[in-house]
């Protein structure tokens, strides 16, 4: 995870008014962070739309369907403090994924294993520092 996560893709006092806007947040920033073309942001929409990337416990990994826009594996972390909706669920976390071939499935995997201890989970949703999202996804 160290090697797909950079300091300057965690954001942790963002606002978005719906979820289309907190995918867009997510895209947006791995494109200004160079990992993916602009087209890769409504790839994310658009995978959303056939599927919530909603994983539970406050926390969806919006990704997109194409490849074809994605410059380098990345992740970045979007944290709303206010919450989303996210189709009736709450999420406070965004974990955006870009990755070539089939490198969204090992780094879904390591999210979903760091994702699903509650304590790891509960510090990610409650950070104020992005050291502390550095350590936890270190």
């Amino acid at each position: 995870m160290r090697d797909v996560l950079e300091r300057r893709a965690v954001l942790l006092h963002e606002h978005a008014d719906s979820r289309e806007e907190a995918i867009r947040r997510c895209g947006l920033l791995l494109v200004e962070t160079g990992a993916v073309a602009e087209p890769y942001v409504e790839a994310m929409l658009e995978r959303e739309r056939s599927i919530s990337t909603y994983v539970g416990e406050g926390v969806a990994i919006p990704h997109g369907v194409s490849r074809e826009a994605i410059l380098r594996d990345a992740i970045c972390v979007v944290r709303f403090p206010d919450g989303v909706d996210w189709d009736g669920e709450r999420v406070t976390l965004c974990v955006g994924i870009a990755a070539r071939g089939d490198g969204h499935v090992a780094l879904l995997a390591e999210l979903a294993e760091i994702l699903l201890d509650p304590e790891r989970a509960r510090t990610l949703r409650e950070a104020s520092e992005v050291e502390t999202v550095m350590k936890e996804l270190s």
